[in-house]
């Protein structure tokens, strides 16, 4: 045998090495199967609910996912899906509707396979057994309190009892939800509000609950509801007024406007921008009363604005506006300090649009108390502030025409009459007897 052929022999010898190595590489490198996450991964299902499953894998993609419901002796694949896009995580969402359970436990079987070489080219393989319990039962809610009296534009307060386990409950007012919050004692408190908005005829509360099953039930909240006329000003709007105080506002609403056009402007859009603001940072509330007693007004004020009053505002005689002021204007000194009306933990400490300079604090349940046109903030979020506490002094930022603090109320972000709040008898009536 010649060099030449030996060394050819070696050549490819040595390539056939190569390939195997790259081979026993590509087929050792992944030996892991892929990642299982069930969502809802409460034990418990009902028919209709629906099952989400995340499948991911670090090195390989997904090839396929097989989930099978298992009870007894009997088995059933509800769900045998392939990808063939590689990704290396895939997502997938599945029912048991047919697959034919009647309430009790069972087994829901998860097997899926990854895109590596291992195990002959089938990929490795994850298999998890989830022990599950069908639930076709709503949850049974019992209201422990009498039925309250709930004034148009005020809140409403609600004791009662779940029968299991649920993943959210509260009452329901149209598309707004007040959240019901679990007590030490297994009982649920509930603040809802009446919406002012809302005339006696379309109010019509609701109390839910769903349960880890998604199984829900609702059901009318029986009530006394009481009616309340709201007060009609009209609010003059001057030329001093227009070009001192929307230069505030040309960030927020930019444009090449003229003064009374951004006002408008910032008295409609900024304006709803901010109420869905504090819904949101209404959310932000602990599951217990952090206050106690009636809550206290701004020290050595006046009161001269009131809730819900429907203001038309008025420019060169003619009506170009129409808003509801959703607070209590107090008026002092000019810069007068302003304390914390209850104690409670302090969510929010900013600017916020129409009411300037803001602070909210949070007093559990819920409930939260908004202190705006703040010339000065003294107070951080996440603070711990106890009646009285000073957190920041009046002013005339925002769209405040004056100095003087506007005081208000919400009930999980939804603004209420401010006035129950500040009565020592209505929160003994209305809140502190019937909640115990």
């Amino acid at each position: 045998m010649t060099a030449a052929k030996n060394f050819s022999i070696v050549i490819v010898f040595a390539a056939l090495l190569g390939l195997l190595g790259i081979g026993g590489f590509m087929l050792f490198q992944d030996m892991e199967g892929p990642e299982v996450i069930l969502s809802p991964d409460t034990g418990r299902a009902s028919p209709h609910q629906e099952l989400t499953l995340t499948l991911r894998d670090k090195k390989s993609g997904i090839r396929s996912v097989t989930v099978t419901v298992k009870k007894n002796s009997h088995s059933l694949v509800v769900l045998d899906s392939a990808f063939t896009d590689g990704r290396r995580e895939q997502r997938v969402t599945f029912n048991l509707k047919d697959a034919g359970l009647k309430d009790g436990a069972f087994d829901l079987e998860v097997r899926t396979a990854d895109t590596s070489l291992a195990g002959f080219g089938k990929g490795n393989t994850t298999t998890r057994v989830y022990p599950m319990r069908l639930d076709t039962q709503p949850p049974r809610v019992s209201v422990k309190s009498m039925p309250p009296y709930v004034r148009r534009g005020g809140t409403g307060s609600i004791l009662y009892s779940v029968n299991e386990e649920v993943e959210r409950t509260g009452v329901k007012v149209g598309d707004l939800y007040f959240p019901g919050f679990k007590q030490p004692n297994g009982d649920y408190i509930c603040f809802f509000a009446f919406p002012h908005f809302l005339t006696m005829a379309q109010y019509a509360p609701e109390i839910t609950a769903v349960d880890l099953s998604g199984n829900a039930m609702a059901s009318r909240l029986v009530i006394r509801p009481l009616d309340k006329v709201f007060r009609h000003d009209n609010i003059n709007l001057s030329e001093n007024f227009l070009n001192s105080k929307m230069p505030e506002f040309e960030q927020e609403v930019p444009g090449e406007m003229t003064p009374l056009e951004r006002f408008l402007k910032v008295n409609s859009e900024l304006r709803t921008a901010n109420e869905h603001k504090l819904l949101e940072v209404g959310k932000d509330t602990a599951p217990n009363m952090l206050w106690h007693g009636a809550f206290q007004q701004l020290p050595n004020s006046a009161t001269r604005a009131g809730f819900a009053d429907n203001r038309s505002y008025i420019y060169n005689g003619q009506k170009v506006d129409n808003q509801t002021h959703l607070g209590l204007d107090f008026a002092s000194l000019a810069m007068a300090e302003v304390p914390a009306s209850n104690s409670g933990r302090v969510v929010f400490a900013g600017q916020l649009g129409i009411y300037g300079n803001l602070v909210v604090v949070d007093h559990g349940l819920g409930l939260q108390t908004l202190y705006s046109h703040l010339s000065e903030i003294s107070a951080n979020v996440g603070q711990q502030v106890k009646k009285g506490d000073i957190i920041g002094k009046t002013g005339t930022t925002g769209m405040a025409g004056g100095d003087h603090l506007h005081f208000g109320v919400t009930i999980s972000g939804v603004q209420v009459q401010p006035v129950e709040w500040l009565d020592p008898h209505w929160i003994e009536d209305n809140v502190t007897s019937r909640l115990k």
